[in-house]
């Protein structure tokens, strides 16, 4: 199981023992940072358990902190037929393409942080169900006619995009942005510093990265703007930005072009969610662009219920399965879509209902 920190990875792995192991006995789970594995190997961890207590089934957190887990994991898997292993990691893994050739025996699954849906039904009690994009598309007045009848919905939603996409946002929301702090930090300082190999004085540019990125408007990313002011060339801040990327911390969008296209840089790149944006923008003392926010909050809900989005070139913001999506207000038109030579939606933030032809923002958020 691989994610972004902080999306709760260790929590399901707990909860599921808890849930679903009939007996947890059976089941053993420990973190692959402990102390214990400076001096000891996991795979005679891993055996001893077997052969003394019969465990068959371990959940190892934290595996990428343990130097050459893929190949340890590949013996114990090759070597122990009985065993079955849950494991967790870093975004950053490149579990898929493990030198040790690890993808064809294990099934990697991504965790991202909380839907809209999500942090609805864990703060309100609710258990509202999944909404299909294609339902969506067909009848956005329909559905959006019967979650508008839900108390608060507006204020719900609002508080989502600043503070939702993290589940410890219930354990202490008064420390919740300084906990966010500490998540970006340990994903640079700990997670890209060890898996890139990178040097400490080179690591300071992620967190201006960051910030750049939490304070432009939306459009098109100038990695050549960038570079100049980060002083670095522009190969090695479009590598860093690939990094961010792959450890949870930005989304790079690219257009609908084919071919040599897109070889090039990014067409967009944002901050990898709302709630992160705020979190920069408040230690930054700035105020987060509406535009951006409001963006994001689509690209956001799309790609983690598993859709691809291009940015649009000729009219609308983005594209999903061939239709086009211009983002705004509730006072935003259809001029940018008029006439447009594909199926086309206005989605807006600030309102509750939708029309044929209009999306409420909030109403994408049921789509995981």
């Amino acid at each position: 199981m691989v994610g972004p920190r902080g999306v709760g990875k260790t929590t399901l792995l707990l909860q599921f023992i808890k849930n679903q192991i009939r007996n947890p006995q059976d089941a053993f789970y420990f973190s692959a940072d402990h102390i214990y594995f400076n001096r000891n190997s996991l795979w005679e961890f891993v055996q001893q358990l077997y052969e003394e207590e019969d465990v068959k089934l371990f959940f190892i957190d934290e595996i990428h902190k343990y130097n050459n887990w893929n190949q340890e994991l590949k013996n114990i898997y090759d070597s122990f037929p009985r065993i079955k292993i849950v494991f967790s990691g870093s975004s950053s893994l490149d579990l898929v393409e493990g030198s040790h050739d690890l993808s064809r025996r294990a099934v990697i699954h991504y965790m991202k942080g909380f839907s809209f849906r999500e942090y609805l039904n864990f703060a309100t009690g609710d258990n509202i169900k999944i909404i299909n994009f294609a339902d969506i598309i067909n009848n956005p007045a329909g559905i959006a006619g019967k979650l508008a009848m839900i108390p608060k919905i507006k204020g719900h939603f609002t508080t989502y995009l600043r503070q939702g996409y993290y589940p410890f946002v219930f354990e202490d929301r008064s420390h919740f942005f300084s906990r966010l702090e500490t998540v970006i930090n340990k994903t640079i300082y700990e997670d890209i510093a060890n898996y890139y190999n990178l040097k400490t004085i080179n690591l300071h540019y992620f967190k201006k990265i960051l910030s750049f990125l939490a304070t432009i408007p939306p459009g098109k990313t100038s990695i050549n703007n960038l570079s100049g002011n980060l002083g670095i060339d522009s190969k090695t801040t479009l590598h860093y930005i690939h990094i961010l990327h792959n450890t949870g911390l930005a989304r790079i969008l690219n257009t609908d072009q084919r071919g040599t296209k897109l070889l090039r840089a990014p067409e967009k790149v944002f901050l990898e969610n709302t709630t992160l944006l705020h979190a920069i923008c408040d230690g930054l003392g700035q105020t987060v662009d509406i535009g951006t926010q409001r963006e994001l909050a689509f690209v956001s809900a799309l790609t983690d219920s598993g859709k691809t989005v291009y940015c649009s070139k000729k009219r609308g913001d983005f594209t999903v399965d061939k239709i086009i999506f211009e983002i705004g207000g509730k006072n935003k038109t259809s001029q940018q879509i008029r006439n447009a030579d594909k199926p086309a939606f206005l989605v807006k933030d600030d309102v509750l209902t939708g029309g044929k032809k209009t999306i409420p923002l909030y109403l994408l958020g049921f789509l995981y």
